[in-house]
C-alpha cells in the first residue's frame, strides 16, 4: 500500500508553489496525498517573513505533533523558510520534526520522506542560488485558478526584509519554460493565471537585459487559452511604460495590480532602502487611474517602522486616503534578526505600532466600503470557485479581487454552477469584505 503524505501549506503563494512542485516529485514517486489527519507523514511548508508567520509556522508544527503522539503518523518533514532561517534551532528544540529541508532543496523531498519512512533522521540545505527553478507540480488551488511563479530570490535588499538571505539572488525563470507551464495549467482546465514573484517587475531583467514582465504576458495571452492572467508584486519604480500599454489594451489582462509600496514618506522610503520616492509612487496611480479605466489597485504599507514620526504617519494616512486602493493591507513593523533595520535606532515601542495599524486599517475600512456600495445594483462576471454549505450559495470573485487576500462574491443560483465557470451576478448587497448577488 501507497505511504500517505499530508501537508500543510503556509505564507504566501510563491512559498505555496514550492510546495506543489514537492508534491508533484511525491506524486511520480507514487506517494498518495491526503489530509494530514489520515497521513502516515505530513510535510509542513513554512513561513517566516515575520513574528507572526514564525509563530504560525510553530503552532502548526506542534498541532501535527499531536498527531505523531497521539495517532497513526509516523513523521514530519518541515520545509521552506522558517526551516532555511532557523534550521539550527528546529534540530535542536523540536524533536518532533524528523526532516528538515532548506529553499534550496525543494527536490530531495523524495529522499526526506524515504529516510523518515526508514525512521531515520533528514537534514539538507542546498544551494539557494543555483536550485532548479520550476518543475512538474500538483496544483493544489482548485479549478479555477493557478499561481505562476516566475522568478525566484530579490536583489531589491529592503532593510526590513531577510528574503534575500532566505530565496537567495533574483533569478528569472526563461520565458519559454513558463509558457510550457501556463499551457498545461490551462489544459488543466486552469481559467485564471496569477503571476508571481518577489519582484515580478524586474521579471527577464537578469537573462535578457531588460524587463520583459510585459512581454511575458503577451505570449501567455495570445499562445495559451486561458481567460484571465493578473499579476502581482509590482514594485512602483519598475512599472514601466510597456507594462502600462499591456494593461491598456491586452483583453486577458484583468485590470487589477498590485503594487507594495510599503510608505509614502521619501525618509522613511530611504530607510528602507526603497527604489524611488514618494514622488514617483503618487505619479505611478495617478497614471494607472488616468490610462486604464476602472482599474483596481491593491497596496500593502509598513507602519511603525524605525524613525517613523507621527509626521510621517499622518502622510501615509493621508496618501491612503488621496489614492483610494480598492484595497489596501497594514502591517506593523517586524524587526526581523539578519535583516539592517534590526539594528536602527528608534525602534517603535509595540503598543504605538498597533494604534498606527488601527488608525490605517480603519480609514481604509471607509474607502473600501465606499468601493464596495459602489457595486450594489450592477453586474459583474464572476469566477465561480465552488458552493459554500455554510450559507448555502455559490462563492466566486469579479476581475477587481485576487485569490485569497481579496473579498469574494456569494451568489444564489437555482442550477448547479461547476467551479471554474465564468457567470453573469447582479450585486444585491456589500458587506464588510464582501458581495452578495443572484446570478442571471
Amino acid at each position: 500500500m501507497a505511504t500517505k503524505i499530508g501537508f500543510v501549506s503556509l505564507g504566501c503563494p510563491k512559498n505555496q508553489l514550492d510546495l506543489e512542485v514537492m508534491l508533484g516529485h511525491l506524486v511520480s514517486e507514487g506517494y498518495m496525498i491526503t489530509d494530514a489527519e489520515d497521513a502516515d507523514i505530513v510535510v509542513i511548508n513554512t513561513c517566516a517573513f515575520i513574528e507572526s508567520a514564525k509563530k504560525e509556522s510553530i503552532d502548526n508544527i506542534l498541532d501535527i505533533a499531536w498527531l505523531k503522539e497521539n495517532g497513526s503518523l509516523k513523521g514530519i518533514v518541515v520545509t521552506g523558510c522558517m526551516a532555511e532561517k532557523y534550521r539550527d534551532e528546529i534540530i535542536k528544540e523540536m524533536p518532533e520534526v524528523d526532516a528538515l529541508l532548506g529553499t534550496g532543496s525543494v527536490h530531495s523531498i523524495v529522499n526526506a520522506v524515504k529516510a523518515v519512512a526508514r525512521g531515520e533522521k533528514f537534514t539538507e540545505f542546498g544551494d539557494k542560488n543555483t536550485v532548479e527553478l520550476g518543475g512538474d507540480r500538483i496544483v493544489t488551488t482548485g479549478e479555477a485558478m493557478a499561481y505562476l511563479k516566475i522568478s525566484e530570490g530579490c536583489d531589491n535588499c529592503c532593510t526590513y526584509c531577510a528574503i534575500p538571505k532566505l530565496r537567495g539572488r533574483f533569478r528569472s525563470r526563461p520565458i519559454d519554460d513558463l509558457i510550457k507551464e501556463a499551457e498545461e495549467l490551462v489544459s488543466l482546465g486552469v481559467k485564471e493565471i496569477v503571476i508571481v514573484g518577489q519582484d515580478t517587475t524586474s521579471y527577464g531583467k537578469d537573462i535578457y537585459g531588460e524587463y520583459c514582465l510585459h512581454k511575458l504576458i503577451r505570449r501567455i495571452s495570445e499562445e495559451t487559452e486561458v481567460s484571465w492572467i493578473r499579476v502581482l508584486y509590482c514594485y512602483p519604480e519598475k512599472i514601466t511604460e510597456e507594462l502600462i500599454s499591456e494593461f491598456e489594451t491586452n483583453k486577458k489582462l484583468v485590470k487589477y495590480i498590485d503594487i507594495p509600496i510599503q510608505h509614502i514618506s521619501d525618509k522613511i522610503l530611504k530607510k528602507m532602502n526603497r527604489h524611488g520616492d514618494g514622488e514617483l509612487i503618487r505619479s505611478v496611480i495617478k497614471t494607472l487611474r488616468k490610462r486604464v479605466k476602472g482599474i483596481a489597485i491593491r497596496s500593502t504599507a509598513i507602519v511603525g517602522f524605525p524613525g517613523e514620526s507621527e509626521e510621517e504617519f499622518d502622510e501615509l494616512c493621508e496618501f491612503v486616503k488621496e489614492a483610494k486602493f480598492e484595497h489596501f493591507g497594514a502591517f506593523t513593523y517586524s524587526r526581523e534578526e539578519g535583516t539592517a533595520a534590526y539594528s536602527f535606532e528608534d525602534q517603535i515601542d509595540e503598543e504605538i505600532k498597533e494604534q498606527r495599524y488601527d488608525i490605517i486599517m480603519k480609514t481604509q475600512m471607509g474607502i473600501a466600503d465606499k468601493h464596495l456600495r459602489s457595486k450594489v445594483g450592477k453586474e459583474f462576471t464572476v469566477l465561480c470557485e465552488g458552493y459554500d454549505a455554510v450559507s448555502e450559495t455559490y462563492f466566486g470573485r469579479t476581475a477587481d479581487n485576487a485569490p485569497e487576500i481579496d473579498g469574494n462574491v456569494f451568489f444564489l443560483s437555482k442550477i448547479k454552477i461547476p467551479e471554474g465557470t465564468f457567470v453573469r451576478v447582479r450585486i444585491k448587497d456589500a458587506l464588510e469584505y464582501d458581495l452578495t448577488g443572484e446570478i442571471l
